[in-house]
């Protein structure tokens, strides 16, 4: 998993208006310049903030993208759980589930 990438991709948009305005006007080639997986991309490229709070994203880095993105607070803590109805538990990154640790 390429984690660090997938955060990184994210930490820029949240930084810089430039590559955030890239994103938005064509997501597959703002994701074709990070080594993601496909589901990574994909949920990158689909704005899925449930998949990427599961594949680990950073939570202060997905709080500021799904502003950015057009969530509202309500909005951003329903994706989260949705994610982990849909996907399962965290699976990467700092707030990974580990053994009964849940």
């Amino acid at each position: 998993m390429s984690l660090y990438a997938l955060q990184k991709a994210i930490y820029e948009l949240n930084r810089d208006p430039a590559a955030m305005k890239r994103y938005l006007d064509d997501t597959v080639e703002y994701s074709s310049h990070y080594e993601l997986t496909e589901e990574e991309s994909r949920a990158l490229c689909t704005s899925d903030v449930g998949l990427l709070y599961v594949l680990g994203v950073n939570g202060q880095l997905l709080m500021h993208y799904a502003a950015a993105c057009g969530y509202e607070w309500s909005a951003y803590i329903e994706a989260m759980e949705q994610g982990l109805s849909i996907y399962g538990p965290v699976r990467a990154g700092l707030y990974a589930t580990i053994g009964d640790r849940q």
